[in-house]
């Protein structure tokens, strides 16, 4: 696949080590002649480590034997996250260490999920970019604070804290945007 090719979410192959790419930054020349380079914030699949790759727009590294299949997850032990592939119904163990960001927003009912399998193994999560979860305690809001934007502290049925805007009630369903955290709306 060519370095202008690529876009976050693919995943190449650099060396034997399989990277999946989160971020793309490109950088053009000011003089005439010049390559445009492609920077890549990407991550070991194997080792969850950060890599940064810098890429002329014609460099080539070969796309992944992997698959991308959509799961849900059944369970959580005490050692792994267990999840089923939707369509032939196959289940994958994947260390908790390794789901540690993704289970802060997994849920048994979420969907969109994709497990990423890489030489029969589970080796990431793809979790889509916002989820709707509940929320399982805030303080109430406090009555004429509404003129300017305040937040406060709200936990979620996940475990994880969010700042949400005052109005927002326990109990209430709310969108969280999963690559930063942040809330986005009422569900």
């Amino acid at each position: 696949m060519l370095a202008k090719e690529m876009k976050s979410g693919a995943v190449v192959v650099d060396g034997e080590t399989p990277l999946m790419i989160e971020s793309v930054t490109v950088q053009t020349p000011s003089a005439r002649g010049a390559a445009t380079l492609y920077k890549f914030r990407a991550r070991n699949l194997l080792t969850k480590q950060k890599v940064d790759l810098t890429l002329k727009g014609t460099d080539n590294l070969p796309e992944a034997d992997f698959r991308k299949r959509l799961v849900k997850m059944m369970y959580k032990d005490a050692d792994s996250v267990h999840l089923m592939d939707e369509e032939d119904y196959n289940q994958y163990a994947m260390p908790l260490a390794d789901a540690e960001e993704p289970l802060k927003y997994l849920t048994e009912e979420l969907e969109g999920t994709y497990a990423l399998i890489y030489q029969d193994e589970c080796v990431g999560l793809q979790l889509p970019s916002s989820v709707e979860l509940n929320i399982s305690q805030c303080d109430p809001a406090i009555r004429g604070n509404s003129a300017t934007a305040r937040t406060k502290p709200a936990v979620l049925e996940t475990g994880i804290t969010v700042q949400v805007p005052e109005y927002i009630k326990e109990g209430e369903r709310i969108k969280v945007d999963t690559r930063t955290g942040d809330f986005l709306s009422r569900a």
